[in-house]
């Protein structure tokens, strides 16, 4: 039996990854997780990946097979993305879509039949002290450690990221070098699994429209509509049909269904310092062990190469203060605060901001 499963997706990545690990000399089984509905929701370019999969499969000789976990998928993340817009809260699906389906389902049913799991994500694992812990890529801009900061320790434990140690550019060179089939196929976009379709058709399908205004903060104005404040996430700046901008979303009234935005780049309704966050999950464990005194730390409140330079205070058993040491624009309640050590290179966890 192979020793190493691999998730591939039909990219780039994944196929470097499958032939890396050839390289090694590992005994690898690929696998594609395929999400779609009977009405193809969600899986608009399902059979052009599968096919460069099983392309890359016979380029090396390996067994592999295309997994369903669509069910799963929709009752677990696009439920949570559902109703977490419905109630003005800003989701990740990216997030829950790797702890619940990618390494939850995945790992319970298939991977755990391998000695390890490896992935085409950029990222990388560090030892310290004898505990495994999710650690940075070299690519910065690439970097996608804050999509995996909800995963347990366990799902840690089975993982592996091949190429994490290298820049995006290196990883289409070793691809165009070696002939892959997918060497110059352009990246996906898209919320996980919902691959092509737009995100806003997505919750006008499911959510429908509610028009409301659109409203000054600062004088009352009223300056357009929306077509339902689901659509619109704080520190939003483009898709608002507004003229004499920028705009930018800094609130939202659930109940009566208004969208309050602030022009221009100097106003400080766009910016805070202070994220509050619960729900705190720890990857590798409370790297400060209960202690409630302040901790020096790097965040990303967005998927960003960017991190800024905070203190973490523990407030109450699930209660946290985030301080920034400079302004934090579009601080999105529901989306999480991901947190790095201070040298903003082992990634702790994250929680959820609620403020």
């Amino acid at each position: 039996m192979s020793t190493t499963a691999v998730l591939i997706s039909g990219g780039v990545d994944s196929a470097v990854v499958v032939h890396r690990l050839v390289e090694q000399g590992k005994d690898l089984h690929l696998f594609y997780i395929r999400i779609g509905m009977d009405n193809d929701e969600g899986d608009c370019s399902a059979e052009e990946d599968i096919e460069m999969c099983n392309l890359i499969a016979r380029r090396y000789g390996l067994p592999f097979d295309v997994v369903s976990l669509h069910q799963e998928y929709w009752d677990n993340v696009m439920d949570y993305a559902l109703r977490t817009v419905k109630t003005g809260l800003t989701p990740n699906p990216d997030m829950m879509c790797n702890r619940m389906i990618k390494f939850g389902y995945f790992e319970q049913r298939w991977g755990k039949d391998y000695e390890i799991t490896a992935t085409g994500h950029y990222a990388t694992t560090t030892v310290v002290d004898g505990v495994k812990y999710l650690s940075t890529a070299v690519d910065p801009v690439k970097d996608q450690t804050d999509f995996l900061a909800q995963i347990t320790y366990e799902q840690l434990l089975h993982l592996t990221f091949p190429i994490g140690d290298l820049p995006k550019e290196e990883v289409r060179r070793i691809a165009s070098q070696v002939g892959l089939p997918n060497a110059t196929r352009r990246d996906s976009q898209g919320i996980c699994f919902l691959g092509q379709i737009n995100y806003n058709d997505f919750i006008r399908r499911h959510l429908g429209e509610r028009p409301g205004p659109i409203i000054e903060i600062e004088t009352g104005r009223k300056l357009g509509e929306h077509r339902g404040y689901w659509f619109h996430t704080i520190g939003q700046r483009r898709g608002l049909g507004l003229s004499g901008g920028p705009w930018y979303v800094v609130k939202k009234n659930v109940k009566d269904n208004v969208v309050y935005v602030s022009g221009g780049y100097g106003t400080s309704r766009q910016y805070g310092r202070e994220l509050r966050l619960r729900e705190m999950h720890f990857i590798s464990g409370d790297p400060w062990q209960g202690s409630s005194a302040p901790a020096a730390v790097r965040f990303k409140n967005r998927h960003t190469p960017l991190m800024l330079s905070a203190t973490l205070v523990r407030e109450a058993e699930d209660e946290w203060l985030l301080r920034s040491d400079t302004d934090v624009q579009g601080i999105a309640p529901g989306q999480f605060a991901v947190i790095y050590d201070a040298a903003g290179h082992l990634c702790y966890g994250s929680g959820v901001i609620t403020g």
